[in-house]
């Protein structure tokens, strides 16, 4: 095989097996449709890390598959770019999407949508590589829109459920929102540019720093800030940052494998590839990327404080991935953007780990998800506490686990940062470990350790006589689910906890991304400051895990732990205390800082009233009233009229002829 038959088969074997088992999955035996995708998965990975291996010895590949259309000047194709970067987010999306295809045959075991939901996971698996393969504007807005259309159908899977359309409609709608943005930014490039090409746009984009454009009235914008912003403003939908990530904890309704799939490693972080992508325009506009840092930081510190109040164990891990993205964005602000990525990676599989952890924990619940009806399943659940404790620990930032190298790292990159924002920034980052700390050792405490409070769920269900559908029933304990879902986990908590240290040197300063990334080393240091630090003081990965355990991060990660701990297993009783003391800063948590209930007032009530005016005004009084109704109340009018004339009376008949014909001699006949 070529290389280019190699590329072309990674996104297609995906979309093969998607479109098998969705249109002829009913035909072939259930087990056919597990077979078929992770076949298809499989292969895509192997094939990827085969082209990873590729890149790092060969120039990148930037080949036209084909043109998809001409109209005049422009040109729109299908194409791959296949660099570090890409190989790298490849190798990363089809080993989370195995991992979740294998977990899926024994989560969703007793599902009747069982074949359809491998269709869909595929068809998902396809559309991000389509998107991080691309080498244009245009098929990069295909696999964004692709991955938003499947994702839409992935949340709202369950499409019984209320919440869960509720909340397929929600997402699909707030990404919208960030579309149109992205899609100006799109529409913006082509028009100055004149191609949507990656290398033809990244090779003339320094021509065009000073570029001044108008866009309202008269005021002048810079056209790199704009086309910056409006492409970020897509980022912001997709990778859920503030104010747009209102979507993202209200699709847990999915199927825990969507959480692992969706938030982990593949739609979320297109944002954050696809700015770091675009590092060549961004690195011309220091507003846009104080605008990205700022933005970063507020869903990092802000999200943070809300996964403190959540009790439903999949909503806790969903606020740690808005507050992580958060993480990422602020590096890409900051002019880390390898940093970033580096974060993706590491961030993509323990958060993968913690999301099929806890759905492993709600198999063992008979999917109950409060953690306040948890406690102790390390003594029934020892494979899924393990993990979870791995990737709960990498999530903080524990020294030697691989969250600590990438986390560290931005918190130094927002440190070295001079732009506008980079104090609040590093702020808000310091602050953020602690917070993150903490919640994140509040579930773990509350799930594996403490009382076994579902065994007085139990009893009061009994006694209540209560539907057991949802929660233990009287004569089951928690249980260990079987190897299909153990192998998973097992697979997600190696890197979780290595990946980190073997990948930090070579991703981060040895140059990895060389070609792929670009960074103004005059105008944004901070890459040469980290440089520096990592020479000077770490030396090695293990000398910076070292140096972390006498740094400021690692304190505060260790007070976040030890209050969880004290709070939750030694004095139950003063978190109610807080919450009581503290009822209006409580009531502003429970409301997400008003973000939800802000859009149903205005948005949504907004959008329901200008449509309530428009049928009033547009189909009941001027198309049904004026031009239906009232045409045909007009010839009844005039009908009555004309009706008036015909009396049946031949002297009336013989007079009008008179006067017609007076009529036609007078105005017809010439003098």
């Amino acid at each position: 095989m070529t290389m280019q038959q190699i590329y072309l088969a990674i996104p297609l074997l995906p979309l093969v097996a998607a479109i098998v088992v969705g249109l002829f999955g009913k035909l072939m035996p259930r087990s056919a449709a597990h077979i078929l995708t992770i076949v298809g998965v499989g292969a895509s990975f192997v094939l990827s890390c085969y082209a990873l291996n590729h890149a790092m010895s060969s120039a990148p590949y930037n080949e036209t598959v084909y043109s998809w259309l001409k109209s005049g000047n422009f040109s729109f194709e299908i194409g791959f770019l296949i660099d570090r970067l890409s190989a790298m987010m490849m190798v990363v999306v089809t080993f989370v999407s195995l991992m979740v295809h294998i977990y899926t045959i024994g989560y969703m075991e007793e599902d009747a949508g069982y074949t359809r939901f491998f269709s869909y996971i595929s068809l998902f698996t396809f559309a991000m590589l389509m998107l991080v393969m691309s080498n244009n504007f245009m098929q990069l807005f295909f696999g964004w829109e692709a991955v938003g259309l499947v994702s839409y159908l992935l949340i709202g899977f369950w499409y019984t459920r209320p919440t869960a359309i509720y909340a397929n409609l929600k997402a699909f709608l707030v990404n919208r929102v960030g579309d149109f943005g992205f899609l100006l930014g799109i529409g913006l490039v082509l028009f100055h540019f004149g191609s949507l090409d990656y290398s033809s746009v990244f090779s003339v984009a320094p021509q065009m720093a000073d570029v001044q454009i108008s866009l309202i009235g008269h005021s002048q914008w810079s056209l790199m800030t704009a086309i910056c912003i409006l492409l970020f403003i897509g980022a912001m939908g997709k990778s859920a940052q503030v104010p747009l990530h209102v979507w993202l904890p209200d699709s847990m309704e999915g199927p825990t494998p969507i959480s692992a799939l969706i938030h982990a490693a593949t739609m979320v972080t297109a944002g954050i590839f696809m700015v770091a992508r675009m590092s060549p325009l961004f690195e011309l506009s220091s507003t846009a990327l104080s605008f990205v840092l700022i933005i970063g930081s507020i869903t990092a510190l802000f999200m943070g404080f809300l996964g403190i109040i959540q009790n439903d164990i999949k909503r806790v891990v969903a606020y740690s991935t808005l507050s992580q993205l958060g993480y990422m964005t602020v590096a890409l602000g900051a002019s880390a953007y390898s940093v970033a990525i580096f974060h993706l990676m590491t961030h993509a599989f323990f958060k993968a780990l913690l999301f099929l952890g806890a759905g492993s924990v709600i198999m063992g619940m008979h999917h109950d998800q409060d953690i306040r009806n948890m406690g102790n399943l390390k003594k029934y659940m020892p494979v899924t506490w393990l993990t979870s404790l791995i990737g709960s620990l990498a999530l903080i930032g524990t020294p030697f686990f691989s969250g600590f190298y990438s986390k560290d790292s931005i918190i130094e990159a927002a440190q070295a940062s001079t732009i506008t924002g980079s104090g609040f920034a590093y702020f808000a980052v310091l602050a953020g470990v602690f917070v993150t700390a903490f919640y994140s050792f509040r579930m773990y405490f509350l799930v594996f350790h403490g009382a076994e409070k579902w065994r007085s769920v139990k009893h009061e269900a009994h006694h209540d006589d209560h539907d057991h559908h949802h929660g233990l029933s009287p004569t089951d304990d928690p249980h260990e689910p079987g190897w299909v879902i153990k192998l998973p986990l097992i697979l997600l908590a190696i890197p979780s906890v290595f990946i980190g240290y073997i990948a930090i040197e070579p991703m981060l300063y040895g140059g990895f991304f060389k070609g792929a990334i670009w960074v103004d080393g005059a105008a944004h240091p901070v890459m040469h400051v980290l440089t520096h630090h990592w020479h000077s003081e770490f030396h090695s990965a293990a000398g910076m895990a070292l140096h972390g355990l006498m740094s400021l991060p690692f304190l505060l990660a260790t007070s976040g732990v030890a209050l969880a701990w004290f709070f939750y297993m030694q004095r139950p009783d003063i978190p109610g205390k807080i919450q009581t003391k503290f009822a209006l800063i409580n009531q502003v948590l429970e409301n997400k800082y008003g973000f939800d209930s802000f859009n149903e007032r205005v948005f949504a009530a907004g959008s329901r009233l200008i449509g309530n005016k428009l049928w009033q005004i547009g189909d009941v009084s001027i198309i049904d009233g004026a031009m239906v109704n009232g045409t045909a109340k007009l010839i009844g009018k005039l009908s009555g009229v004309v009706r008036k004339l015909q009396t049946g009376l031949i002297y009336h008949y013989a007079f009008a002829m008179i006067i017609g014909v007076f009529l036609m001699l007078t105005f017809f006949t010439k003098v």
